[in-house]
């Protein structure tokens, strides 16, 4: 396969980057974020793993090599790496580069405030999509059944991607879960990971998971926010605008591992909203576009899947079913009311590309997703 062999999107930009300022590199286990990091030059040589306890002294006693770039992986998971890295770049003015990679958000601290700000680039690597894997209509096929992640889509035949799939969810538990909180109540934590999958495509109620797990509504919401945080779900607000009845404050979710959901409808959905999030995250980090994914639903019920926005006005709608069809009511609804959105009705097993007279496109998935990034 072509992937197999073509450098990933982000390359460019993480090069581009590191000439100006360090680059945080973030994204999901297993991404191939540390494969990128070593293709570097002096990435192979200038790699350090905080999991490593050699890499890990060399990390606190400073003995870093001699070399044209500092890749420090997993740094997260010291406590004062924050200050670490800063006191670093001040003392070396970025000669040479830093690159830090990890599994959770390196850009968390932004809620809490820190003086990284201005020294750094944050980019966001996310699993193959379409467009990297050549824009072939079987590749998508490929994808919905194995995921994006390169060891099972570009290594592993079907059965051992489901196996790799079950290992990894239970990893995220075992390894990063445990790398950015203090979590002691694993058995019902896992059950709450393993009831998510189901309960993609349909608004997120935290009521209904305290009263399946007999948990309290705040340990609910915080181990929401660590499941986000190390990059196993991501999570979608509601668009609302004037003219709309929205709904405020319901959200949806999906998973950056698609494949740990079984239902063929939802898990459609989940890839295209991982296609989706990829693009606006590009967006944002290497364009630097004020986007935002989110979805539409009103209190009448009706909704559209997707709804990306720019400076908070929808600039594109999309609507997912598995098979082709007649334009979705909700979508024609949506599109009456923001007549310049560029809508679309995408379809896992349609053939036909046809357009309505009000511009809604219905077309089969990869005629939009193989134009992403």
């Amino acid at each position: 396969m072509k992937a197999r062999t073509t450098p990933r999107y982000l390359l460019p930009s993480v090069q581009s980057d590191l000439q100006e300022k360090m680059v945080f590199l973030g994204g999901p286990r297993q991404v191939g974020k540390t494969t990128l990091a070593r293709s570097l030059p002096g990435g192979e040589q200038g790699y350090l793993n905080w999991d490593i306890p050699e890499d890990r002294a060399r990390l606190l006693s400073r003995t870093l090599p001699n070399t044209e770039l500092w890749v420090f992986d997993e740094l997260h998971k010291f406590r004062g790496w924050r200050a670490y890295v800063k006191g670093l770049f001040d003392k070396t003015q970025g000669q040479p580069p830093i690159l830090v990679t990890g599994s959770a958000r390196l850009d968390w601290y932004r809620y809490g405030g820190d003086s990284l700000q201005g020294r750094y680039h944050y980019l966001r690597l996310h699993p193959f999509s379409l467009k990297e894997l050549g824009g072939a209509p079987g590749a998508l096929v490929e994808l919905f059944e194995k995921g994006g992640f390169p060891e099972p889509l570009l290594k592993l035949d079907g059965r051992g991607a489901r196996r790799w799939s079950l290992e990894y969810r239970a990893r995220l538990l075992r390894d990063d879960l445990q790398g950015v909180e203090n979590l002691t109540d694993l058995g019902r934590l896992e059950m709450l990971m393993a009831s998510l999958p189901e309960r993609v495509g349909s608004p997120l109620s935290i009521n209904a998971l305290r009263e399946d797990l007999q948990i309290s509504h705040p340990t609910v919401a915080r181990w929401l926010d660590v499941f986000e945080r190390v990059y196993a779900i991501f999570r979608l607000p509601p668009f609302g605008a004037p003219k709309l009845r929205a709904v405020k404050k319901e959200q949806k979710h999906y998973h950056f591992d698609w494949t740990l959901v079984v239902e063929p409808g939802p898990r459609f959905e989940n890839l295209v909203a991982s296609h989706l999030l990829k693009w606006v995250h590009y967006q944002i980090d290497v364009e630097g576009r004020d986007l935002e994914l989110r979805y539409f639903r009103d209190i009448d019920g009706r909704e559209v899947d997707f709804i990306v926005t720019e400076r908070r006005k929808p600039i594109l709608a999309v609507e997912c079913k598995l098979s082709q069809g007649p334009v979705d009511r909700s979508l024609r609804y949506f599109v009456e009311r923001f007549p310049n959105v560029q809508a679309w009705q995408l379809s896992l097993h349609g053939k036909d590309d046809q357009r309505t007279p009000e511009g809604i496109r219905i077309s089969p998935a990869h005629t939009l997703l193989s134009t992403l990034v």
